[in-house]
């Protein structure tokens, strides 16, 4: 069985926490392109990186292994690597703070806010965890085990060296991590709990909301009502599974959306720096045996769900109080 080969190292560093892109050249068995300019324009063809990529070999950010800078016109040579930043455009600063729960040599745990990604995606590419993370703790090599959804606040988990990182990911691939979150959503007199709901959820790419069609369940969560005010429960919601927005879907499919959901039941278009409505979902418990060191491990969230205190403003569908309060 062939190795495969290691790609040289990267001639550019991070920048505010964020990786260059790598690119590795295909074969080109016809002579298809017979520069380099001609191979990029034809793969970036009718995105926006079409105009950016000419600028930036214009500009010579564009480089290849030891540092090389790479112009249009150089040869096309398969199988060679280069490496750029992209150009990204100003993001505004989400205004929580990532907390820091647990750190060691192999494995970093915090507590996220609200709003914030976990992971580079789509716009938010600085704005999000991992970037901040890297640069306020100097980490360049920190990885996410899995990802927080942007709205969703708690707990995320990274390892701290590259070499750890398949270990770590693997507990939640198969599902060796318990999680448990917490959400704050309408109560239902006539349902009864503990509950488990189990369905099939897919997702389609470029599609906001998932949906349960017909089909093997292949969603299992465990919900259960810890407390009740007036109209509205507090959620204990355990995923023996992870699907996308999985608790999400099934909280909405008993009628009990979760508050401050801007895709369940319907989908609304908040402003990206309207923070006065946060959804009411926290990612409370991670607990698991550590790979690396054998530890047990149990972590808990010491954020506060913001409609629990200020019941009266979200049973009335506005958005106050102006600034979330993340205890």
């Amino acid at each position: 069985m062939r190795r495969r080969t290691q790609p040289p190292p990267s001639p550019l560093p991070q920048r505010a926490g964020i990786d260059p892109v790598r690119l590795r050249l295909p074969p080109d068995p016809g002579g298809t392109w017979p520069d380099l300019g001609s191979y990029l324009t034809a793969r970036y063809a009718g995105t926006r990186g079409e105009e950016s990529m000419a600028r930036l070999l214009a500009a010579g950010r564009v480089l290849g292994p030891g540092g090389r800078v790479l112009r249009a016109r150089d040869p096309y040579e398969p199988g060679g690597y280069l490496w750029f930043h992209r150009d990204t455009e100003p993001e505004p600063r989400v205004p929580f703070a990532v907390r820091v729960v647990h750190r060691d040599e192999h494995l970093l745990v915090v507590d996220k806010p609200h709003f914030l990604a976990t992971t580079p995606r789509g716009s938010h590419i600085t704005e999000t965890a991992l970037a901040r993370l890297r640069e306020e703790l100097d980490l360049p090599g920190l990885s996410p085990a899995h990802r927080l959804d942007r709205l969703t606040a708690g707990l995320v988990m990274f390892s701290v060296r590259p070499e750890d990182r398949g270990a770590y990911q693997l507990l939640f691939q198969r599902r060796e991590v318990h999680k448990e979150y917490e959400a704050l959503a309408p109560r239902d007199a006539a349902l009864a709990f503990p509950r488990t709901v189990r369905s099939r959820i897919e997702k389609v790419r470029g599609v906001i909301a998932a949906t349960e069609v017909p089909g093997p369940p292949n969603a299992e969560s465990l919900i259960e009502l810890v407390d009740v005010r007036g109209g509205l429960g507090r959620y204990r919601l355990t995923p023996h599974t992870g699907r996308t927005h999985q608790l999400r879907v099934h909280m909405n499919g008993l009628g009990l959306p979760i508050l401050g959901d801007p895709v369940y039941p319907q989908v609304t278009d908040p402003a990206p720096d309207d923070y006065r409505r946060p959804l009411q979902l926290l990612a409370r418990v991670l607990a698991f045996t550590d790979p690396v060191t054998g530890t047990a491990h149990r972590f808990d969230s010491t954020r506060t769900l913001q409609a629990w205190h200020d019941r009266p403003g979200w049973e009335a569908g506005t958005s106050q109080p102006a600034t979330p309060r993340y205890g």
